[in-house]
């Protein structure tokens, strides 16, 4: 039954998700984290950061992990089918059709339709990850992270493989608040 839900839950999101990686990040994340329960969404942001920085396509890169993950080398294999197949599937119905009706005014506002589709998706997928970054790291410190990174890639034109590496080298060497164990009174004056 894992192999099937693996099978399903990449599947749907390769099916559904018009217009490549960004499309389907929040797809795969809705699957994995909200339907299956495989990974807290902390996780998911962390295999789509790593991710990110391989080259390659996300989506196939994501399903590999993930669905190793859970269901090892088959789940692996699996996953990265699921993800394939509606692409395959869907290239040779559409460009067939599309390019027989590329012309009509309904088939361009169609493909325009689909930009802030995304971006609304994008959007609800980034507000998720900035609430775990402030129950984590808190308003000062998530500011700073996003301007710099913003300022970073934007206007230095940093790739944002090293951005992500760099964040990921804070987060291993950053010094974390470290709790003394309580006396209780034993042994030592208050």
């Amino acid at each position: 039954m894992k192999q099937a839900d693996i099978f399903v839950a990449f599947f749907r999101s390769g099916i559904l998700g018009y217009g490549g990686g960004p499309s389907i990040i929040p797809l795969v994340h809705k699957e994995v984290v909200d339907r299956f329960q495989w990974m807290t969404s902390e996780e998911f942001g962390d295999v789509l950061a790593i991710g990110n920085t391989l080259p390659g396509p996300i989506n196939t890169k994501m399903a590999g992990y993930i669905g190793y993950r859970v269901g090892g080398i088959l789940g692996m294999l699996n996953a990265i089918l699921a993800t394939v197949l509606p692409t395959i599937i869907m290239m040779i119905i559409l460009l067939t059709t599309l390019t027989a009706f590329k012309d009509l005014k309904w088939v361009q506002g169609m493909t325009k339709a689909i930009v802030p589709v995304v971006g609304v998706m994008l959007a609800v997928l980034t507000w998720q990850f900035l609430q775990g970054a402030l129950s984590g790291l808190k308003w000062p410190l998530t500011s700073f992270h996003v301007l710099a990174g913003l300022g970073l890639i934007q206007f230095l034109h940093v790739h944002p493989g090293i951005v992500i590496i760099a964040l990921l080298l804070f987060a291993l060497v950053k010094p974390g608040k470290r709790t003394l164990p309580k006396n209780k009174g034993k042994g030592m004056p208050a």
